[in-house]
């Protein structure tokens, strides 16, 4: 079983502000990361730390209906290379950069790094990733593979850190524990929800209610439904995130939701108390089995 273990993460204010400049650290691992804001741009020539190979992500924060966009590259020197994106990418507002503090990353560790950030930032389909296509992944003896693994699972920590998610899949699958006696938490339960025949399924996470893949969305919808459910609905439609199905409609990827009523209501097109509406595979509603977890403390 995998193991689960602390991590201390350090951020490094250049400014004392917390929208400035960041350093970002993480104990006992080679790798760094510079976070910066895009009208701070021409301060990043100061920092030679952002003048070593690496690989970077160009992002803008946007809304939980438009969703975010991103563009993942690598250089031998990214303050360089990043004012050339200045003029070529005009979508982003902040830049995250990720270097060693060693000298141990060459060329073909950060056309590595690219291909499989790009990868794994496609697959979870949180980020409209702005890259054309999927860079050619550089083939590297299983020694420095193995280390790049490493330096992913590290930089995916570090932006989860700096808030983007843009490498962690919605659904939260394979959960790690310390031990078989780990305490359970709210996102190792599967909740269903059924209403005049649509059945949905779904799992509240850290970030939300996810509602699942293949899940029925109903194709009417009530004066009663709230409008930011059927908001996001209808962008769901014309994204194609919902497609017509008979008189209804199905989910075609997971989706996230900031809260399970706003799960249930779309389902149903209708109001509805999410807390009471999904069920486990007990018959225990999301609200007794958040009570049941809060009384085993």
């Amino acid at each position: 079983m995998k193991m689960s273990f602390g991590r201390k993460v350090t951020i490094y204010l250049a400014d004392g502000t917390p929208s400035g400049i960041r350093h970002v650290e993480i104990a006992n691992w080679s790798g760094q990361a510079i976070a910066c804001p895009r009208s701070r741009l021409n301060e990043l020539k100061d920092w030679v730390e952002a003048q070593r190979p690496g690989v970077y992500f160009l992002l803008e924060r946007q809304t939980t209906e438009t969703g975010d966009r991103a563009y993942i590259g690598e250089s031998e020197n990214i303050v360089k290379r990043l004012s050339q994106q200045d003029k070529n990418q005009d979508f982003w507002n902040e830049v995250i950069i990720f270097t060693s503090k060693d000298e141990n990353l060459t060329k073909a560790h950060i056309k590595y790094l690219e291909s499989r950030l790009t990868s794994l930032s496609i697959e979870a389909d949180r980020y409209r990733i702005e890259n054309g296509n999927t860079p050619t992944e550089s083939i590297l003896p299983r020694s420095d593979r193995d280390s790049m693994e490493e330096f992913i699972y590290n930089l995916r920590i570090v932006m989860g850190t700096l808030g983007h998610k843009i490498l962690e899949p919605i659904k939260v699958v394979g959960i790690d524990k310390l031990d078989d006696t780990a305490r359970p938490k709210i996102s190792d339960y599967i909740f269903t929800f059924s209403i005049r025949g649509l059945t949905a399924s779904g799992q509240q996470t850290d970030d939300g209610f996810v509602l699942f893949k293949g899940s029925d969305v109903s194709g009417k919808i009530s004066k009663s439904m709230p409008g930011k459910s059927n908001a996001i609905r209808e962008k769901w439609i014309a994204d194609g995130t919902l497609v017509q199905n008979g008189e209804n409609y199905t989910l075609t990827r997971d989706s996230i939701l900031s809260s399970s009523s706003y799960a249930a209501v779309i389902v149903a097109g209708t109001s509805r108390s999410g807390p009471q509406s999904w069920i486990d595979v007990q018959g225990r509603s999301l609200k007794a089995v958040e009570e049941f977890l809060i009384n085993d403390l």
